[in-house]
Parts: structure tokens; sequence; C-alpha cells
């Protein structure tokens, strides 16, 4: 009987895709900016032909989420990325100061292995590619089982292109046979520089185990707070945009809704006039009781769909006109579901008193799932901002903008990312918007500007008089002076020997 043992295939495809990896970056490492955007430039184009036809096969591969939606990313990152990637030194002299003599050189970290999500598998994946050869590394994936299909079609369209244009072969590669024995396989193996995992967090603890660097995008129970100077109808319209986006997927959406209390009759109404359909209680445990495992871990099946679909399963009837989901809740805990991300449209709804104590219920938001990941502020006052700012235990703040659009860098000018850190709670090793430049080392490079006897003589501090060997008064003492602080310091210095 023929057995065919898929772990032991994929653990053998990992180490001869690492070894070739690692010979291409050698390769790779020795190419100017120049040709490395060449690349990254050709790669972009072709693969944004694809666009449309890569949002389709992953909607209908994963079943999750909307094509739609997923053309709008899969365009984000073909042709505002590669905007911002164009003048971007990451390899070579990247900046040298000739007024103090110093330079930074910028070295790629080597080969990457990357873990991308089934909820945004085309568009991650495009991302890592561009990033990584901008930035002279080579990568390896492990495509999510359930986006297999598309993610290595996207790969596959994109080595094409670059190894046209003089990519090393093996440089960009992905396993064919996907199992976790082999993305394991990937992180541990000696090759491996640096481990990019997102939204793949049962890979989490293996990425950490192997000792090498984790960047780590990953889930986050971000909050909206509405506060009371802030525009309810710009708020209300934003964050509808942002949690209906893909049907709630993006890791930055917003959560839950906090709302100060002397506005929340109006952001209520205003939310009702947009499709927001407020549940009653039962209806909120009906379909709270769906979103989770006995175990705790999120049922896939309750991810990126409509909430029409949602209340359909949960087993009520909500307007046609509703899109969106919202629960009333008073407290945070553990076992309450809505204290939780959930990856489709659907959001908590708090009331507080005042700004500070909206604070608090944002901090133990953020803190129920210890990612840190991004929190959004409605508010026209600047103080409250930087209070927010200051105190929150999060990657990052946005000010007046929809969380799943401003956190990619969209509608603010943070860098165009589909990997978000998550670096403020301890998950990797930055809560950066990852960029080329999360992934070289920068090599310092100082001219001597001094001699060493110039540092004896005491260049580096004011000259002060030597009043023990000085005779004659100085400027500002009188000689009585003189005579007092030398007697003084000469005791002092026979005591001490």
């Amino acid at each position: 009987m023929n057995i065919i043992d898929n772990d032991l295939l994929s653990i053998q495809e990992s180490r001869i895709l690492m070894e070739n990896a690692r010979e291409a970056q050698k390769l790779l490492a020795a190419f100017p900016q120049e040709k490395l955007d060449e690349i990254v430039e050709r790669m972009a184009e072709e693969i944004g032909k694809h666009a449309y036809e890569l949002a389709m096969m992953s909607s209908n591969e994963t079943d999750y989420g909307k094509w739609q939606d997923k053309y709008i990313k899969n365009r984000f990152v073909c042709e505002y990325l590669p905007t911002k990637l164009r003048g971007m030194r990451c390899v070579g002299i990247i900046n040298e100061d000739s007024q103090n003599k110093t330079m930074d050189v910028g070295i790629p970290v080597g080969t990457i292995v990357a873990l991308c999500p089934a909820t945004s598998p085309v568009s991650t994946t495009i991302y890592k590619t561009l990033i990584s050869i901008k930035s002279g590394n080579a990568i390896v994936f492990s495509p999510h089982p359930r986006a297999k299909k598309t993610i290595c079609r996207a790969l596959d369209i994109m080595i094409r292109a670059a190894e046209g244009y003089g990519l090393p072969e093996g440089a960009i590669s992905h396993l064919h046979t996907v199992t976790p024995s082999g993305a394991i396989e990937l992180m541990n193996h000696k090759a491996t520089s640096l481990i990019m995992n997102t939204g793949v967090p049962k890979l989490l603890k293996e990425a950490y185990k192997s000792g090498k660097p984790v960047i780590y995008g990953g889930a986050g129970n971000g909050p909206a707070f509405i506060e009371r100077t802030a525009d309810v109808k710009q708020a209300v319209r934003d964050i509808i945009d942002s949690k209906t986006f893909d049907n709630g997927m993006v890791s930055a959406a917003e959560q839950s809704i906090v709302v100060d209390s002397c506005i929340a009759a109006d952001v209520k109404h205003e939310l009702q006039n947009n499709g927001a359909y407020f549940m009653t209680e039962e209806e909120s445990e009906k379909i709270g009781s769906l979103f989770f495992h006995s175990d705790g871990s999120m049922d896939s099946e309750m991810v990126g769909k409509s909430a029409q679909e949602l209340a359909k399963r949960a087993g009520f009837c909500i307007p046609d006109s509703a899109i969106l989901l919202i629960s009333e809740q008073k407290y945070v805990s553990e076992t309450n579901p809505y204290s939780r991300e959930k990856l489709c449209p659907v959001l908590s709804y708090y009331i507080e008193d005042d700004w500070m104590h909206a604070c608090e219920k944002c901090i133990e938001l953020l803190l129920s799932e210890r990612h840190g990941h991004t929190l959004v502020i409605y508010s026209k006052d600047e103080e409250v901002i930087r209070q927010f700012a200051l105190r929150k235990p999060v990657g990052r703040v946005l000010v007046n903008t929809p969380a799943s659009f401003g956190s990619m860098g969209a509608t603010t000018n943070l860098f165009p990312a589909m990997t978000l850190g998550s670096g403020s709670a301890g998950e990797g090793m930055t809560s950066d918007n990852v960029s080329p430049m999360n992934l070289i080392y920068i090599r310092k490079v100082g001219y001597g500007v001094r001699k060493v006897e110039e540092i004896t003589r005491g260049i580096f501090t004011e000259e002060k008089p030597d009043f023990c060997s000085v005779t004659k008064p100085q400027e500002g003492y009188s000689s009585e002076d003189m005579k007092l602080i030398q007697s003084i310091l000469k005791k002092a210095i026979e005591e001490i020997g």
C-alpha cells in the first residue's frame, strides 16, 4: 500500500526552499537599490493586471468577505504602495551626514519566512513580497490552507515577472504541500533570519520558540471613542464604512464604540439612520453564543459574513436595510463575547459619563485581548486627544478617521501596510506599520573627528580652573576666595588620600 505522508513531504520541501532562498539571498544582497526598485516596479505592474481576478478567486476559495472590497485592497498594494516605495533607500548608503562625518548603511536581514491570513490573502502576500525585495531580502511563504490556491497563484505571477528582470531563482518561493509541520520547519530552519506572521495566531507560539525575531500583525480589540466635541455624523459614517468594509475582517477595524453620555442619544439616532441595527438583549445572547467555540477559539464560519447572514444564523430577522449589528453593553469580562474581537460587522456599544471614564473603558477593552493593536478617537479637543495618545496600551492611535482605512495608511500618512505590528503588548518586535525599513539592520559608520589627546584635556566638558595649582586670582574670585578654596580642597584631598 502506497501511503503519502504530507507532513514529511512538507518538511522536506521547506528545507529545500530555505536552502535555495539562502543562496538566492547572497546574490540579492549585492543588488544596488536601483535594480531592486526595477524588480519591485515590474512585479507591482504585472500583479496589478490580475487584481480583479485574484479578488474573485480569494472570495470564492475562502468564503470570507466581499470580493469588491478585496479588489480595493489589491489595488491599494499594487498602485499606492509602490508610490510610497519610490525614492526610499533601504540598502547601501541610505543616509550621509557630511557635517558630522557619519553614514548609515542598510543591510538586508536575510531570508524571511512569511505567514499570511485567509482574511486578506492576496493583498498581504503582494505587500510582503514587494517590501521584502525592496529591502534586498529573500522570502519564503507558507500559504494559509484556506487560501492556498489564491496565494500560490499571486506568488507565481510575481515570481515570473521578477525573474524576468533578473531576480535570482528561489528569492521568492512558497510551499506547495502546506501543513503546520512544514511551516514550523521553515521558521526553525537555520537559514531563517526573520518571521513575519500576519494573522496566524495558532503558529505564534511556534514562531517564538524558534528563537528568531518575530514581526506579528495580529488581532486586536480596538475601540472607537466618540467624545462630546466630535462631529457625530462624520464619526458614525466613518465607523460604519470601516466596520462593514470586507464584512469587518480588517484586523484594525473597530470592535466597539464608546460614547460620551451627553451625546449618546445623537450617536444612536445617527447610527440607526445609517443602517445600524441595535439588537435586543435576547438577540445579543443568541448571536453572541455563535462567535466562539467552547474552548474560546473563534468560529471561522462566522468570520466575514454579512449582518443579514449572521442574524439568519442566530434565528432572528432584521430589516433589509441593516448592514451592521450593535449590542449595548455595560461591562468588559473574559466571558462576554462582546468584549472580544469579532471579524464580522458586529459592534459592542458602551456609554460613559465623560472622557476619563471612557479612557478607562478603552483600556479595559484593549487589555482584554492583550494585543494592543489600534484605537480611534473622534474629538476636536486636542488635550483629550493627547491624553488618549499618552495613556493607551496600543500600537497606533487614529484621530477622526475610520480604523480600517486609517490604520493601513489609506486615509492617514502612516506607511501603507497590510501588516500592522502589535508590539505594544509584547506580541512581536515592533508596533509599526511594517515597512522595508523593518526588514534591514543599519550599519553605522563614523569618521574620526577628534584626537585622543583632545579627549584627555577635557574637550567634552567646559574647562574649569584647577584651584589646587593656580595661585593667581581667577576672574570672578578675590585673593581671599582663592586661598579659602585652596585650603578646603587641600584638606579634602588629604582626607581621601
